[in-house]
């Protein structure tokens, strides 16, 4: 009968144990989905912002020129720091995106992690809970007789 109980605790341990590895993979892959979608995401407003910037660029460029103006002197150095500051914007937006993305890489990297923690941990106390159930073998307790007293033998 011992034997059953120790294959039922080992089989049921084992099952337990490769579904928690299995749904630390299942989230892993669903944040690397997130990240993905992310990117093509951060991809899609990018090219809106620039879709965007070359109206702007363009709508100033046709006013400045009906209005007489050369592409020298303020106009242009206006023009120039607007470029540089949009520069700007563009790199620390990418850079948030990026960041995003890594984080939810990290987060599916640590999904994982605990998934085999937990199957660890499982089995350890699979283990402990198969030694608690196999029959102990070990030798037979020793009983000492007291002497009585008065009593010669």
């Amino acid at each position: 009968m011992s034997f059953a109980i120790v294959a039922a605790i080992a089989v049921s341990t084992g099952i337990t144990a490769y579904g928690q590895m299995q749904a630390g993979k299942i989230q892993q892959s669903e944040f690397e989905r997130q990240a993905e979608e992310e990117k093509i995401a951060a991809e899609g407003r990018e090219l809106e912002r620039k879709q965007e910037l070359n109206k702007v660029l363009a709508a100033n460029a046709v006013s400045a020129s009906m209005s007489g103006m050369t592409g020298e002197g303020t106009p242009a150095s206006i023009a120039l720091e607007s470029a540089k500051q949009i520069g700007t914007s563009e790199g620390m937006l990418n850079l948030s995106d990026k960041l995003k993305r890594a984080q939810l890489r990290r987060q599916g990297a640590n999904a994982r992690a605990i998934g085999n923690i937990g199957a660890t941990s499982t089995l350890l106390k699979g283990a402990v809970s198969i030694a608690g159930a196999m029959p102990s073998s070990g030798p037979a307790p020793v009983t000492t007789a007291t002497p009585t007293a008065g009593k010669n033998p």
